[in-house]
């Protein structure tokens, strides 16, 4: 399964230009996609995505 991190309760965006994303689950932030750092760090897709709750906006 492809992890989108943008839909995922746990990913946020930081002020840091360095490091603009961040995972709240794992307590790290990154340049990257939170999902593909963790995949390359364990060799597995990550195991702390929850999806977001439907806010009900249109998309």
């Amino acid at each position: 399964m492809k992890v989108n991190c943008f839909k995922c309760q746990h990913f946020k965006v930081t002020w840091d230009p360095q490091t603009p994303r961040a995972c709240a689950a794992y307590g790290f932030k990154t340049k990257q996609i939170p999902s593909v750092v963790v995949k390359q760090s364990s060799g597995m897709d990550c195991l702390k995505f929850v999806p977001k709750a439907e806010s009900g906006r249109m998309q």
